[in-house]
């Protein structure tokens, strides 16, 4: 194994799981950290929420990567959390934690079933790369809205890549990054004074079955795991090619993985959707076929992320908002530019795939389902109107 990694791996894809893992935790650790605070989450508690995570997730990325042959990236589910931070107040945590186990055994019996695998081959190429363009294009924008707070280290981020896709494409992200943290480094925008090296301690809690509380957090957490990242996290990695990985497996080691390490925290493992696409293209390495060892180095990194969860929580918060989202944004250049193909090859479903894209895009949320799932549904609906008559 150590062999065959070694001789496939390259700086550009090691690098590529750091920007993933740095993207994925930095954007969105304050939404967990709400999440455990509404069950009454001490700072024990919520350490052992991230020890947790990381560790689920960087077994699952390493093992479905190395297994496939392929870049898969798993992810806590944020817009779980998100639901989560609004309805868990006044739940107890054993009850919140029953509920995460009715979500992880249903979307284990889900992956089982193989019925998720069977719903994503009715969805066709077009829709579901107007779906992850939709997606994605947001981080994008996120750059030149970074560029009117921080002009100056946004503009050294901005022409380091220009630089490095000109002279140096593989390497354009690594420099970015370089810059990235000099420039941050020499404005005085970081700040290490609360960085402290700590392991994190598991916390064991024991769960509880109320069947009002699986019904009422469990099940929309399950549906909305379902729908707004599994979904778009398929649709990466068909959209990269990656066609020959089977869906069913990998959802049901999420689901698993959540049953696993519940108890501590790990509250729900999907498919990674804007992290994956950051590994799954050629910014990773020019090969598709070696991209799988930008999987394993982003699940290297998440399991240093959970072993020193504490830690990471001050490191990252270190690092200024700019930074990480016009990191995200140039790194996913790339792949917004595939997407936007993919979407708009076909004429046929060109005017679908558009609607997917602009729904996507907008944002919009209707009973608690994010904007992605309504891109799809909206889109599916207009591709069976405009073809039914043909």
């Amino acid at each position: 194994m150590q062999r065959s990694f070694w001789s496939d791996a390259s700086l550009s894809a090691i690098s590529a799981g750091f920007v993933a893992v740095l993207v994925g935790f930095a954007s969105s650790v304050a939404i967990v950290f709400e999440a455990a605070r509404t069950t009454g989450a001490g700072e024990a508690e919520m350490i052992s929420w991230i020890g947790a995570l990381g560790l689920g997730m960087g077994l699952t990325c390493i093992a479905f990567s190395w297994y496939y042959r392929a870049p898969v990236i798993t992810a806590w589910s944020t817009p779980g959390a998100a639901l989560l931070a609004t309805s868990l107040v006044g739940v107890p945590m054993g009850d919140a934690l029953g509920a995460f186990l009715f979500s992880g055994l249903l979307t284990l019996l889900l992956g089982l079933s193989g019925a998720f695998e069977k719903v994503m081959r009715h969805i066709p190429t077009p829709i579901a790369s107007a779906m992850l363009a939709g997606i994605l294009v947001q981080f994008g924008l996120s750059v030149f809205t970074s560029l009117q707070t921080s002009p100056l280290l946004v503009g050294a981020m901005l022409l380091a890549y220009l630089a490095g896709r000109r002279w140096l494409p593989r390497y354009a992200i690594i420099l970015v990054l370089l810059v990235g943290f000099g420039a941050s480094w020499l404005l005085g925008l970081m700040e290490f004074g609360q960085v402290h090296w700590a392991l994190s301690k598991p916390v064991w809690v024991t769960p509880s079955f109320d069947s009002a509380t699986m019904l009422g957090v469990g099940l929309p957490l399950f549906i909305v795991t379902m729908t707004s990242q599994n979904i778009p996290g398929v649709a990466t990695l068909r959209a990269s090619g990656y066609t020959r990985v089977p869906v069913s497996p990998v959802i049901s080691g999420t689901g698993l993985t959540s049953l696993l390490l519940t108890p501590f925290g790990g509250y729900a493992f999907n498919l990674a959707a804007i992290t994956a696409a950051i590994c799954t293209g050629p910014e990773a390495h020019a090969d598709p076929a070696k991209r799988y060892t930008a999987g394993i180095a982003a699940g290297v990194f998440y399991l240093l992320m959970g072993l020193f969860g504490a830690s990471l929580v001050a490191l990252f918060g270190a690092f200024p908002r700019a930074l990480v989202a016009s990191l995200a944004g140039l790194a996913l250049i790339g792949t917004i530019g595939t997407s936007l193909e993919g979407a708009t090859r076909n004429p046929e479903r060109r005017e679908a795939a558009l609607i997917t894209f602009l729904i996507t895009a907008s944002g919009a949320a209707f009973f608690g389902i994010g904007a992605a799932f309504w891109g799809l549904v909206g889109g599916l609906l207009s591709d069976w109107i405009f073809r039914r008559g043909n």
